[in-house]
């Protein structure tokens, strides 16, 4: 009797474009369980077309949300979209809730529609920073309006009754093309060009390697697991020391690096310092090794001295 041939998975990706969508993309599209559609906010997008097709939407916009998922059907969502700028979700509110928390909810409505599960990436701002680390289980109290946005689209889908799950990270690092400079590339082009930065010592967390929580997505859709995890790197160190480390694997002057306090930057957010992930469930139930910060850091060193597509970084 011959084997049953099964449809592919039809997954969904939004913020195909960004750093962490990207890295999604390039393991998803390895496998043939899976037929993936892209979207962004950009007009193109960064692959080509043999890898998937790509639309084109602001997830923000409730038609064209609803557009692209009724055409597609997808499975899963997974929700990579999002403004990330602490600051400027801190100046413009207004924006911040509609791509943080409309976009979500326009989500929520096409997908019920299409029998979807959503994957929605979250953060440690939802906590504030007072007790970390935190676990899945840990009571969340965000102090910035980033966090607040985060915490209203988690709250969202709990309210919602649609099958979900949420992935927490933080301090994410990692390399990919066209994408905004985070903290290790912006650090990287400092350091490079021997430009002295002052680096806070008071903020505590677990850097993270995009590969790494990409990885964590995808065993998420595979498996598909519901509810909360933490996904992140296992260390939980300053990021004056992630900063030494990385000046070391590099081999640039850590003499350029000097330490400063978060209060000195006079932000317009707070940000939680005693932060860090309790990531024994991830590990267990998602069969995840996660990279510490020197082999996270050996891993970007190597992916920026042979990639194809220079990185584009720019000073903050």
């Amino acid at each position: 009797m011959p084997a049953l041939r099964t449809e592919p998975r039809r997954v969904l990706i939004t913020g195909s474009n960004g750093l962490l969508g990207q890295k999604v993309v390039e393991l998803l599209s390895q496998s043939r369980s899976y037929s993936l559609q892209l979207v962004s906010s950009q007009e193109d997008s960064v692959f080509g077309p043999d890898t998937a097709p790509y639309a084109m939407i602001d997830i923000s916009d409730r038609k064209q949300v609803s557009r692209v998922v009724e055409n597609f059907q997808p499975d899963t969502i997974v929700n990579t979209a999002a403004i990330t700028n602490v600051d400027a979700c801190e100046t413009n509110r207004e924006r911040a809730w509609k791509v943080n928390v409309l976009g979500v909810e326009n989500l929520v409505h096409a997908g019920k529609l299409a029998g979807s599960h959503i994957v929605q990436l979250s953060t440690d701002y939802v906590f504030d920073g007072k007790a970390g680390p935190y676990s899945e289980e840990d009571r969340p109290n965000p102090l910035s309006y980033y966090g607040r946005t985060k915490l209203a689209s988690e709250n969202l889908l709990r309210t919602s009754d649609i099958s979900h799950t949420i992935v927490r990270t933080m301090v994410l690092y990692g390399s990919a093309r066209k994408v905004k400079p985070n903290f290790a590339l912006w650090l990287v082009g400092e350091l490079k060009e021997n430009r002295p930065v002052r680096i806070v010592s008071d903020q505590i967390g677990s850097p993270t390697l995009v590969d790494d929580l990409a990885f964590g997505v995808a065993k998420v859709v595979e498996l598909k697991k519901a509810g909360v995890y933490h996904v992140s790197g296992p260390d939980i160190v300053s990021r004056l020391a992630f900063a030494k480390e990385l000046a070391k694997i590099f081999r640039y002057d850590a003499e350029l690096i000097t330490p400063q306090l978060t209060a000195e930057l006079r932000q317009p957010a707070p940000r939680p310092l005693k932060s860090g992930f309790i990531i024994l469930k991830a590990q267990v139930e998602l069969n995840l090794a996660m990279s510490g910060i020197e082999a996270g850091l050996l891993i970007l060193r190597n992916q920026l001295s042979t990639t194809r597509h220079p990185v584009e970084i720019s000073r903050q």
